[in-house]
């Protein structure tokens, strides 16, 4: 996978993970929104998830997910891509947006007001919730008893 790809592979990830209309918020305050026209309007349908027994082991198909997409070109041509969970028409189209908008100009700029925002929160949520994880934690030890 060239440097490009993992780059874009990251932000289509952290755009999918997103809370539900947050990367919207995002776009709104920092003025992104451009003229766009659809090649795909966001549309809901489902994936076959598959896992690995221990990580490594065959595939198997572990069921369906619900995933709402969307695929749009902005003005000047350059197309968008979005993903994410569930039912969610309006995350799909802003993660399309900024899929687009990376991939212009203003990559730096939205770098900058959506996808370090969006990791840095990320980041916080995870920590949050490693925290609560390690405040239920027991730790069991064994005493010897003095009997052989």
């Amino acid at each position: 996978m060239t440097e490009n790809q993992t780059e874009r592979k990251a932000w289509m990830g952290l755009l999918a993970r997103a809370p539900e209309g947050r990367v919207a918020e995002l776009i709104d305050a920092h003025a992104l929104n451009q003229t766009m026209s659809h090649l795909r309007p966001p549309e809901i349908g489902s994936v076959m998830v598959q896992g690995r027994a221990g990580g490594t082991g065959a595939a198997f198909n572990l069921g369906e997910m619900t995933v709402t997409r969307c695929t749009l070109r902005l003005d000047c041509s350059t197309v968008g891509h979005g993903h994410v969970q569930g039912r969610r028409k309006a995350d799909a189209e802003a993660a399309a947006l900024v899929d687009a908008l990376m991939q212009t100009d203003a990559a730096d700029r939205v770098r900058d007001t959506v996808l370090d925002v969006l990791e840095e929160e990320e980041r916080l949520r995870r920590a949050t919730r490693a925290a609560k994880a390690a405040a239920t934690k027991v730790d069991f030890f064994t005493m010897v008893r003095g009997e052989d």
